[in-house]
């Protein structure tokens, strides 16, 4: 009886013993340079910003990860400054041994002072791979929704990770939101 109950339960366990593909890790924080070029019409047509952002992410089973990052950016030629933060879940679920299928959902919000300013959701579906021992990559196809006064729009998401060490390396993102809308990263990643 006893080995019958300890077999059902292995069993049972197999779909939460998956884990992310090898050399990839869901647990880590980043920071560094961010820009952004946007039409925040009828605020302004075309408004460039550059500033900072803090991204992290920690992976809380094998299958599932919380992230969250913010992001504070001046603008150009105006008082005006960007912030924008989000915070999710994702699920990543290995397909080889080398990469993970990636859908993640978030909650975020941007305010540029002055009244400008919304909150909405995010959703994202793609792949990371770890494509050389030092460098992975990732691909994203996304929607985002911030409610009223702000387009709903899709958007498609790269990124890479170069690893000087396991635990250490610079990462690159870049977001191009359908409408000609941009937003760069690229900083020091610690991850372990």
């Amino acid at each position: 009886m006893k080995r019958a109950l300890t077999l059902a339960l292995l069993a049972a366990a197999l779909p939460f013993t998956a884990q992310a593909a090898e050399g990839l890790s869901y647990t880590y924080i980043e920071g560094g340079y961010s820009a952004s070029k946007y039409d925040i019409a009828p605020v302004n047509r075309d408004v460039d910003s550059d500033g900072w952002s803090v991204r992290g992410s920690a992976a809380f089973h094998p299958n599932f990860h919380a992230f969250g990052d913010y992001t504070r950016e001046s603008v150009d030629r105006s008082p005006l400054d960007r912030d924008q933060w989000r915070l999710g879940i994702g699920y990543n679920h290995e397909i080889n041994a080398r990469t993970d299928l990636l859908t993640r959902v978030a909650y975020q919000t941007i305010d540029f002072g002055r009244g400008v300013d919304a909150d909405g959701y995010a959703v994202e579906v793609g792949a990371r791979s770890a494509l050389l021992p030092a460098l992975e990559g990732y691909a994203l196809a996304g929607y985002e929704d911030y409610g009223s006064g702000f387009d709903s729009e899709f958007y498609g998401r790269l990124g890479a990770q170069w690893k000087f060490t396991p635990n250490f390396g610079v990462a690159g993102d870049v977001k191009l939101v359908r409408g000609g809308d941009t937003q760069w990263f690229v900083g020091p990643r610690l991850r372990w």
